[in-house]
C-alpha cells in the first residue's frame, strides 16, 4: 500500500472484511482508504485511495490475484457508498454556497485591490464584508452549486466538499455564432471578455479544462470551442489546453510569454490604452 502512497499507520485487520481507513496526507477525520485482506488459502488484498484513484491488488507470491466474487461485491458496494456519501455533502455545500451568495452584496466596478491589480472589471461578483471577493461556479444546468473565494493577495479558496469538477462561472453573454471560450481562472477569464467582448466560461483550474469544455460541447455541437490555456513552465497548462481542444475538436491558443496567462499578457494591452 505504502509503494501505491496508499499510506495507513493503523494495524491492517486480516479478516477478509474491508475496511475503511485514514490515509496519510487526506483531510484529518477522512477515511478516503480502503482495503481488504485475507491470509487463509492464498493470502490476498486489495486496497483503494478514493481521493486519489490509486489501486492496489496483492498476493504473498507476487502473481497478481483475482478477486472473489465477495471481494469484488464489497468493493462494489464501498464506491457505491462513496458516491452517495460525497453526492450528500455536494448538496449540503450547494445550499450553503446559495445561502451566501443570496446574503453578499454585488461589487461595484474596479474597487477591489485584486481587481486593481490585475486591471479587470468586477463583472458580476459580490463582496464579503470581510473584503473578500466571491465568484459564484454554476453546473451545467446553471444551478449554483460552490463559491470560489478571492482575498485582496490573490488566495484562492473553494467550500470545501462542493462540487468543482465539470463546473464553472461565466462572464459576458453567449452569441450564436461567436467562438465560446475556456479557460482556467477568473482573472484571465475577465481579461479576455474585456478585450475582445466574447463570452468566456472559467474552468478554475487546469484539469478541469476538459471537462468543462465536454460540457458545453454538449450543449452546442456547433460551437467553435476555444481553449485559452496558460504557458506554464511545468508545461501543464499547454497540455491541458491541447487535450481539452482535441477532446471537442476545437482550438486552443497560448500565450508567447513564458509563465504567463492571458491576464499577464491582456494586462499590459489594457495598461498601454490607459
Amino acid at each position: 500500500m505504502a509503494d501505491a502512497n496508499i499510506v495507513v499507520y493503523e494495524p491492517i485487520i486480516a479478516d477478509g472484511h474491508l475496511h475503511r481507513v485514514y490515509v496519510e496526507g487526506d483531510k484529518r477525520g477522512t477515511k478516503n482508504g480502503a482495503y481488504i485482506l485475507h491470509l487463509d488459502g492464498k493470502p490476498a488484498g486489495w486496497a483503494h485511495h478514493f481521493r486519489t484513484g490509486a489501486t492496489i491488488t496483492w498476493s504473498v507470491n507476487g502473481n497478481r490475484q483475482r478477486m472473489t466474487k465477495a471481494m469484488r461485491r464489497q468493493i462494489d458496494e464501498e464506491r457505491l457508498r462513496q458516491q452517495q456519501e460525497r453526492e450528500m455533502r455536494q448538496a449540503k455545500v450547494a445550499l450553503r454556497a446559495r445561502y451566501i451568495w443570496r446574503r453578499v452584496i454585488p461589487l461595484q466596478l474596479r474597487t477591489h485591490p485584486y481587481l486593481i491589480r490585475k486591471h479587470i472589471d468586477s463583472f458580476g461578483l459580490k463582496i464579503d464584508r470581510h473584503g473578500v471577493l466571491i465568484v459564484p461556479i454554476y453546473n451545467i444546468d446553471n444551478a449554483l452549486v460552490n463559491l470560489q473565494f478571492i482575498d485582496a493577495d490573490g488566495n484562492k479558496r473553494f467550500l470545501a466538499g462542493g462540487r468543482k469538477a465539470g463546473c464553472f462561472s461565466t462572464i459576458g453573454t453567449y452569441r450564436q455564432g461567436d467562438p465560446l471560450i475556456v479557460c482556467e481562472g477568473w482573472a484571465t477569464g475577465a481579461s479576455i471578455h474585456q478585450d475582445c467582448g466574447h463570452f468566456v466560461v472559467v474552468a478554475m483550474d487546469a484539469g478541469n479544462l476538459e471537462p468543462v469544455a465536454r460540457a458545453f460541447r454538449m450543449l452546442n455541437a456547433n460551437a467553435d470551442i476555444i481553449i485559452a490555456g496558460d504557458n506554464d513552465v511545468s508545461g501543464v497548462g499547454q497540455s491541458a489546453a491541447r487535450k481539452a481542444a482535441l477532446a471537442v475538436g476545437g482550438r486552443y491558443m497560448i500565450p508567447p510569454t513564458i509563465g504567463n496567462d492571458w491576464n499577464d499578457e491582456l494586462s499590459v494591452k489594457a495598461v498601454s490604452r490607459a
